[in-house]
């Protein structure tokens, strides 16, 4: 399946364009530092402009909660593209699954939120899922074509096994990326058997 744009509404005019910016990246910094439910009237202070602008351009605080995910969302999937081209296959998928981790670690309040409002069979959700699938899968693809992963592995089992981590949520930095190296380890190809001693 192709990617799909993913559902935003950032507008095209400049100055507008701007204060859309500047209004998503004081929600993404206030949700990370105090929760979202943080009010409105502080995150339209600290993007520089009045609660009426803010109000104009996300009428509720589900709107701007969609505008911060699908800003995050892109995120994901820009980095798989730039591991892609900057490292070696098995190499970029690991790269990927850990920035992949740590965004799960760091944004599960956010996601949470918006599953209630939305539904997880949103079209919303399913058009930000499957962008990140296309990512994942063009990574994973290419490191089977090298030999790198086990020839069986589908995206969705590899998701599932970074999912897992994730779903504890009051896990530590650290031994998340322990279990992820647990993972990564499992998906390389099995090692050939050793040939049977001589008596």
């Amino acid at each position: 399946m192709a990617p799909q744009p993913l559902p935003c509404a950032r507008p095209s005019r400049a100055d507008a364009a701007r204060n859309y910016d500047r209004l998503v990246t004081a929600a993404r910094e206030t949700f990370a530092e105090h929760g979202t439910d943080t009010s409105l009237e502080e995150i339209a202070r600290r993007a520089g402009v009045g609660i009426g602008t803010l109000y104009r351009r996300f009428p509720s605080r589900t709107a701007l909660l969609e505008a911060v995910y699908v800003e995050e969302i892109q995120s994901v999937c820009d980095r798989a593209y730039d591991f892609d081209r900057e490292l070696e296959p098995f190499d970029a998928l690991a790269a990927w699954l850990r920035s992949f981790l740590g965004y799960g670690l760091s944004k599960g309040t956010l996601a949470s939120e918006l599953t209630v409002a939305l539904g997880k069979d949103s079209p919303f959700f399913k058009a930000c899922k499957v962008n990140v699938q296309e990512a994942g899968k063009l990574l994973l693809d290419k490191a089977k074509a090298a030999g790198e992963v086990r020839s069986e592995l589908e995206l969705a089992d590899v998701m599932r096994l970074v999912g897992g981590i994730n779903m504890g949520r009051d896990i530590e930095p650290e031994q998340a990326n322990r279990l992820l190296d647990i993972v990564l380890c499992g998906l390389r190809p099995a090692a050939p058997a050793a040939a049977p001693a001589k008596g």
